[in-house]
């Protein structure tokens, strides 16, 4: 009876500020997935959870090149021209530790390894960024047998060997698109540059006002959770301000806030109040995934610090948590009717031959740099009304624009439902997740870039008995969590 009314209580605080947050919009049937029938209705009743696992910077070449499925590394491979003509192919790593900073997978670094098309300023960007760095790491790749669960993996399931980072950008701007189908003006991974909200919401917004439940499941240790989020906010606020006089961020201050990004929720930090209460300790998804209680959307965050294959971590460390984290639903009492979403935010400035091709603009906000001259007075007129930041010129774009998919990431579906020994080549990036959730309980696009992104459906068969209801043997990870 209390558990009841706690979640019923919990239930409505969700549609309250659900609605609070959109009380702009106006669902239209037109907008929705299906005009007949009305928003928040279960479309595919033989999914009642999805679970995504993104992990961290690394390309579809860097780890899945040699995996013999999908597009991979062409033979030959072809070569990246260093700054002074010398080529270099790629090559395998044989260290499973990365050194801090390179490669680099900034917005300067991307476009530069972007080359306008032709992907050969991998190695060049390295010497741009890192002078003193070793710029052939960024050739670099793991074959199978260095990360054999995600080998089996990759092997056993579905294999998307289209799936984009949503742009040419580091973390913090391609996990915005992941929970609003926007990046709403980042371009780097400052918290500095966080205090904001998009004018459509996010993905969260949506799951409340419909009352649908959610949770992001993450390592912050609970005595921690308040502190780290109003402290980063606090840390946040006097940057700005000291932005607003000098144009010019507090010495080191990005640096200790970076530490402070804990869960992918955190990343549209405004909104405290409604998302709060679905932040949960990553003991609580292994008890969930078992008693088969997880929500209907799960967001897994990997140990940022430890465990989410960013350099200068062990790759070993992140396949070990993924392994723990597909186990515990594979053979969850929740299994028979779950979807996980396997794949990494971007590329980390690791080599891919694939071109990214076009992208449709999320809408009007275009990339700024708080590293601009004039910063403060630029972020003052950025926040000085609602939606100001949403009619921006668009001409002034002097740092690009999100008209582009960023470079290929892994990316494996793993279902009952999925297809064996199937590879998707359909053009998907992360708010190919946003079209998924919307599409399965008729939700409306929250930005042109999800309007026009493609849901993975082609990746499972919702037809007939399923192909995995028993959970495949995979291989063991390289080294397990410890967790």
């Amino acid at each position: 009876m209390a558990a009841d009314l706690s979640n019923s209580i919990e239930q409505s605080l969700d549609r309250w500020s659900g609605r609070r947050r959109l009380r702009h919009r106006r669902d239209q049937p037109g907008d929705l997935p299906d005009s007949s029938r009305p928003p928040g209705v279960d479309r595919v009743p033989q999914i009642r959870h999805v679970v995504i696992l993104m992990m961290e910077n690394h390309s579809f070449d860097n780890y899945l090149g040699t995996l013999g499925r999908g597009d991979g590394l062409p033979d030959p491979p072809p070569t990246n021209l260093s700054l002074s003509g010398r080529p270099v192919a790629p090559f395998r790593l044989f260290s499973f530790e990365q050194p801090e900073g390179v490669p680099c997978q900034s917005w300067e670094a991307s476009h530069v390894q972007y080359g306008n098309g032709t992907n050969d300023g991998f190695v060049k960007a390295v010497e741009k960024i890192t002078p003193d760095a070793d710029p052939s790491l960024a050739m670099g790749y793991w074959a199978d047998d260095d990360l054999p669960f995600y080998a089996g993996l990759a092997r056993t399931f579905p294999l998307a060997d289209r799936w984009f980072a949503s742009c040419l950008g580091p973390t913090f701007p391609n996990r915005r698109f992941l929970m609003a189908g926007t990046a709403n003006g980042l371009m780097d991974d400052s918290i500095a540059g966080v205090i904001d909200y998009p004018r459509s919401g996010t993905i969260f917004d949506l799951l409340n006002r419909h009352g649908i439940m959610w949770a992001n499941y993450h390592h912050v240790p609970h005595r921690h959770l308040y502190s780290r989020r109003i402290g980063g906010l606090g840390y946040a606020h006097v940057n700005r301000r000291g932005q607003l006089l000098t144009g010019r961020q507090h010495p080191g201050l990005a640096g200790q806030l970076r530490g402070r990004i804990q869960c992918t929720a955190n990343l549209y930090a405004l909104g405290l109040f409604r998302t709060i209460r679905h932040l949960r300790p990553i003991e609580r998804f292994f008890e969930d995934a078992q008693a088969g209680t997880l929500p209907a959307v799960s967001f897994v965050d990997p140990d940022f610090k430890n465990c989410s294959e960013e350099n200068p971590q062990d790759i070993r460390a992140g396949e070990g948590f993924a392994a723990a984290v597909v186990d515990a639903v594979m053979h969850g009492r929740g299994w028979p009717h779950t979807l996980l979403v396997w794949l990494y935010d971007e590329h980390g400035g690791y080599y891919d031959h694939v071109p990214p091709p076009a992208a449709v603009e999320p809408d009007d906000v275009v990339p700024f740099s708080l590293d601009e001259r004039a910063a403060g007075l630029r972020w003052l007129w950025r926040h000085s009304a609602p939606g100001a930041r949403a009619h921006r010129d668009s001409d002034d774009a002097p740092n690009g624009r999100y008209d582009r998919y960023g470079f290929r990431v892994p990316a494996v579906v793993v279902s009952p439902y999925a297809k064996p020994g199937f590879v998707s080549s359909t053009v998907y990036d992360h708010t190919s997740v946003l079209k998924l959730i919307e599409e399965k309980w008729n939700l409306p696009s929250l930005t042109r870039r999800d309007a026009a992104a493609t849901a993975p459906w082609d990746m499972i068969d919702l037809e007939g008995r399923p192909a995995f209801l028993d959970p495949p043997a995979l291989p063991h990870p390289a080294r397990a969590w410890p967790g």
